[in-house]
């Protein structure tokens, strides 16, 4: 694994904003696999930025999300759709079809999971997949203890982040939530991987994926074993390192 530290967090959302860029113009119909959160919300607007700023043909880009918020209404503004929309698809013009997701609600979501990994495998796999980790080590919604073999798949959700969505969505207790992510053997396939995280917060977790033993109780471990894998980080991420 290769270990890049930017100095300050502008720096960092920067440099990963180029990190899509540059995949974009050296590969013009690549597929790229993005993931939501406070990590990754401004370098996709970095990235959409630089677009507007220095045109260039992106009609043939594919952008696929890693994950997504089940059982919240359609169009709800905290699903991942709709923050990797608003954040860089619409700003960059990328059209739907062009735009994968997982579902928000389905009827069969072993059915679309497949539909969705079949599509991203039609269009030439994922050509560069952009990670955030969680605090304890999830990727998606692979949280510790997700088998490596996994693949996508409703899943369960963190208490935590199921009571806030809950919250913001007006979602009730009785109707149930979760979320459908590309599972471990999934994201293990992307031709390349950059794991992005900053802040303090982070510290703790980035230290341990990238020295314990590759186990299943912390799911972003499995990375070491990935043949072209970045960890792009700033100082404050990097501190215990």
């Amino acid at each position: 694994m290769k270990i890049r530290i930017e100095n300050t967090e502008s720096e960092f959302d920067l440099a990963a904003a180029w990190c899509i860029t540059a995949q974009m113009l050296t590969q013009p119909e690549c597929v790229i696999g993005l993931s939501t959160g406070r990590t990754t919300g401004n370098m996709h607007r970095l990235a959409a930025r630089i677009h507007s700023e220095f045109p260039f043909d992106v009609s043939r880009v594919t952008i696929a999300g890693l994950d997504e918020v089940a059982g919240v209404p359609c169009g709800f503004p905290g699903s991942c759709r709709e923050m990797l929309r608003t954040e860089i698809a619409e700003e960059l013009g990328i059209g739907e079809s062009n735009f994968l997701m997982l579902p928000v609600s389905s009827d069969d979501y072993a059915r679309d999971c497949g539909t969705f990994t079949e599509e991203i495998k039609r269009r030439g796999g994922l050509s560069l997949l952009m990670l955030g980790v969680g605090e304890n080590g999830h990727l998606g919604f692979n949280q510790p203890g997700s088998p490596f073999d996994s693949v996508c798949r409703l899943s369960s959700m963190h208490p935590e982040l199921e009571s806030r969505l809950r919250e913001e969505s007006g979602l009730p207790d009785d109707r149930p939530m979760g979320g459908v992510t590309l599972g471990i053997a999934d994201i293990m396939k992307a031709e390349r991987i950059v794991l992005v995280a900053k802040g303090g917060n982070k510290a703790s977790i980035v230290k341990r994926l990238l020295e314990v033993p590759v186990t299943e109780d912390v799911p972003a471990s499995v990375l070491q074993l990935h043949p072209d894998c970045e960890v792009l980080l700033d100082a404050a991420a990097a501190s215990l390192l």
